[in-house]
Parts: structure tokens; C-alpha cells; sequence
């Protein structure tokens, strides 16, 4: 796999910036971002998200898609075909994806079963708007009611993710995109319209966007932290994988400024869908609630309050946001998925079926117990540790632990290992001479692993119970 002519490659820059926003673009940006925002200052928190998507989030993307595109290896070969001691850069940037992807078909499965709900609702015109009460008893009866409704719900979103990436580069995950980008922007907007047109909207828009100083705070700069570098799908080694698969004579920097931009895109769509209307009917309480509690619940009962012209449009509201979470959940699971065959081809020499394969069959086996953990009474139901379900709890070791760990050893090896003019020179093999080459090492010597252990540390805090965030 070291010979690049045997190597899956993009078709053009284009395609590979829209594989690569499309995988950024996930649950990330639909239901953490906007609650992020609406919690820690609105106009604030984008202004500093932005700020430091364009310079820390913009250092670690180079710095990965630069050693997969000179490595044309993923992950877990690339680091220790550099440097044989760091491969363990490598096998985090493995485990990373393959805890991700061990629940993320689950909370696909969720999308799964209330666009099903929503598309039932229309083809037998229901009369009555849904309300909180009605789709919290749903997510409740489906998550916790001990059926195998979940299992079903998760498999099927599993199997559309398994047959795009076993379809290959070119046929499967960038045809794809070239679907699923347009549409998912074209959703955006009509979603983010009907939401803006709803009465009082204008209020909830002026809480989103108008910067409130007197909520600025460290805890502002620590989730915006947090959240990039979720969003941007740093330290899975889904930028290594995707920057092995690029042509030499593509721009790393013009690439990389592409994918932000349709990444902070998305999540400001996404803050103009929710914000508004959840302020506008539920309140400031309501934009409190966060993860499942604000796309299952909280969301429902809104688009049931939308009008337009004095006709309810909240199944339709509720089908086109329920379509848009699907698209960006499988583009983002498609890419944490090829991560891992990508890694198994290189490491075992195997074709991209039997990767592929092997990987699915791991996928369908983890997403059993991990879509039966929240059953009441079931044999899954337990706390791994306190307060934790197996879903949660992989979560919260992918994002808190090993994705900051993972980003700081990046940082460590790209900043004093091979050092950062490794990186300038592969940046400059189309570049020529890249402009921002001091603040580059700057920022991958210093200010990045510092912020990473500004986060890190807060992390661990937060589940120590000694700051509350």
C-alpha cells in the first residue's frame, strides 16, 4: 500500500473538499453547535469558534492531511512509517474511529425512527401538531421500552453507511457527497427559512447573533475549543485517511480554508434552524437542553408550534430537519467508517472488501449492546460507571479522552519530532513558498498543545465534579 499508484485517489480538489467537509459536517454541527452557542454567549461563542477554527483548527488540519498526503498511508501505518516510536499516534488515531463508530450507527438509528415518524405523520395527514409531551414519550418508549425497535432503527442506518464505504473512493463515498452536500445545504436553508418566518422569531435571531460581553467567560473558550475540534474531525485520523487519498498537485491551505468554510457554514444554518424558533417558544430554558434532550424532544414540540400563512407546517418542518440530520450523520459515519478499513488495509494487506467487511461485522456486533443500553430492565442496562450507559461511556472516552490526547501528541510530533518545516515542505510542493509558514510553527509548537491541555484538563475536572461547566 506504500505504492501510490495502488492508492484510492480523489478525482479532484473538489471532490476531496467535499468528502472531507462532508465528514466535519455531522450531529456536531445540527444539535451541539446551536446549544453551544445559545449557553455561552451567541454572537460570542461564533465569533471565538471562528477565531480559532482559522488558526488552531486550520494548524491541525494542514498538519494531518500534509502527513497523509506524504505518507499516502493512514493513520495507524503513516505516524510509524515517520517516526517508528510515535506509532502510537497512530493506534489512538485508530481507536478513535472505531469507539466512534461502535455507537454513532445508534444515534443514526434515532434519526432513522423519527424521520420514519414524521414521513408516517404526512402520508396520514395527522391533524394534531406534535407536542413535548408526545415526543418525549416516543424517545422514551423507543430507547427505554426494551424492544428491538432501536436495533432495527441502528442497523438499518449501519447498512446504508456499510454499502457506501465497501462501493469504494470514487463510486461510493464522493458520489455520494456530491449528493448529499447540495441537498444537505439545500435543507439547511429551507429548514433555517421556515424557522425564521415563525412570529417572534426576530428575538430569538437577536439572541443568536447579537455578541453578549457579559457572557463571556474561560468556559466560552473552552467549549468553542471543544466543539472545533469535534466539528472539524481532528485527532479521529479521518484527515490523515482523506489526505492520503489526495493528489500532489491540490493546495493543502486552499483545501483546508474550503472544508472550514462549509463546516462553520453548516453549524451557522444550523444555529438559524433551532435558535430561534426553540427561543421563540420554548424560551431561554429551553435552549438548556442539550444532545438528545434538544433534537428528540425539544425540536418536535417546536416545529409542532410552526405556521406559515396560518397552516401548520410542522411535520414538514419535522421531515426536512429530520432528512438533514440523517445526511450529515451517514456522510460523518462514512467517514469514521473508512478510517478503520483504511487502517486494516494498510496494516493486513487486505483488499478494500474484506476491510470492509471485517469492519461491518464489528459495526453490527457493537451497535447491539450499544443500541439496547438505555432499555429499563434490559441484560445492557448497566452503568459502566456511574451515571454511564456503554453508549455514553464511549463517548465520553473517544471525545474527552483520546481525541484531546490524540491531538496533542499530533501536535508534539508535527512541532518538535519531524518538526514544522516537514510540514512546509509537503505544503510547498504545490505551494511553493507557504506564506504563513512562521505563525504555522507557532501555532503547532506552542499555542496548539496548549490549548488542547486547556481542554483536556477542563474535561477531566468537569467529570471530577470540580468545575462546573
Amino acid at each position: 500500500m506504500n505504492d501510490s499508484s495502488a492508492r484510492d485517489k480523489w478525482s479532484g480538489r473538489m471532490a476531496f473538499v467535499m468528502a472531507a467537509a462532508a465528514s466535519a459536517v455531522g450531529l456536531g454541527n445540527i444539535w451541539r453547535f446551536p446549544y453551544l452557542a445559545a449557553k455561552y454567549g451567541g454572537g460570542i461563542f461564533l465569533f471565538v469558534y471562528v477565531a480559532l477554527a482559522v488558526t488552531i483548527g486550520f494548524t491541525l488540519m494542514t498538519v494531518e492531511i500534509a502527513i497523509g498526503r506524504r505518507t499516502k498511508l493512514s493513520p495507524l501505518d503513516a505516524y510509524k512509517s515517520i517516526a517508528p516510536k510515535w506509532q502510537i499516534i497512530g493506534w489512538l488515531g485508530m481507536a478513535v474511529p472505531a469507539l466512534i463508530i461502535a455507537y454513532y450507527s445508534v444515534i443514526g438509528g434515532w434519526i432513522v425512527k423519527f424521520l420514519a415518524f414524521y414521513a408516517k405523520r404526512l402520508f396520514e395527514a395527522s391533524p394534531c401538531p406534535v407536542t413535548v409531551a408526545e415526543s418525549k414519550a416516543l424517545f422514551s418508549d423507543f430507547t427505554g421500552g426494551g424492544s428491538l425497535q432501536p436495533l432495527a432503527c441502528s442497523a438499518v442506518f449501519a447498512f446504508c453507511t456499510a454499502v457506501l464505504v465497501l462501493l469504494g473512493v470514487r463510486r461510493g463515498i464522493e458520489k455520494s457527497n456530491k449528493i448529499a452536500m447540495p441537498l444537505l445545504l439545500v435543507l439547511c436553508v429551507a429548514v433555517a427559512a421556515m424557522s425564521l418566518c415563525q412570529p417572534g422569531a426576530a428575538e430569538g435571531l437577536a439572541y443568536y447573533l447579537k455578541p453578549d460581553f457579559s457572557k463571556f467567560s474561560w468556559k466560552t473558550v473552552v467549549w468553542a475549543l471543544g466543539q472545533m475540534f469535534f466539528s472539524l474531525s481532528l485527532a479521529m485520523g479521518i484527515m490523515v485517511t482523506y489526505g492520503s487519498y489526495m493528489r500532489k498537485e491540490d493546495s493543502i491551505p486552499k483545501c483546508v480554508f474550503r472544508i472550514e468554510f462549509f463546516d462553520a457554514l453548516v453549524a451557522f444554518l444550523a444555529g438559524l434552524m433551532i435558535i430561534p424558533p426553540v427561543f421563540t417558544f420554548l424560551g431561554e430554558e429551553g435552549l438548556k437542553s442539550e444532545g438528545p434532550g434538544l433534537m428528540f424532544i425539544s425540536l418536535p414540540g417546536v416545529f409542532g408550534k410552526m405556521t406559515l400563512f396560518g397552516a401548520s407546517i410542522g411535520d414538514v418542518a419535522g421531515l426536512l430537519f429530520f432528512a438533514l440530520a440523517f445526511f450529515a450523520a451517514l456522510t460523518s459515519s462514512v467517514s469514521i467508517m473508512e478510517t478503520v478499513v483504511s487502517s486494516l488495509r494498510d496494516r493486513l494487506g487486505l483488499g478494500r472488501t474484506a476491510a470492509g467487511m471485517i469492519v461491518t461485522v464489528y459495526m453490527f456486533i457493537t451497535l447491539v449492546p450499544n443500541s439496547l443500553c438505555f432499555a429499563n430492565d434490559g441484560v445492557f442496562s448497566c452503568e459502566i460507571l456511574p451515571g454511564m450507559r456503554l453508549l455514553d461511556f464511549c463517548d465520553f472516552a473517544a471525545n474527552n479522552i483520546f481525541m484531546p490526547l490524540c491531538a496533542f501528541l499530533t501536535c508534539v510530533f508535527a512541532g518538535w519530532c519531524i518538526g514544522p518545516n516537514w510540514i512546509v515542505r509537503e505544503i510547498g510542493i504545490r505551494e511553493g513558498r507557504f506564506r504563513l509558514a512562521r505563525p504555522f510553527a507557532f501555532m503547532v509548537k506552542y499555542a496548539a498543545p496548549a490549548a488542547i491541555a486547556l481542554i483536556f484538563t477542563f474535561y477531566i475536572l468537569k467529570e471530577l465534579k470540580i468545575v462546573e461547566m
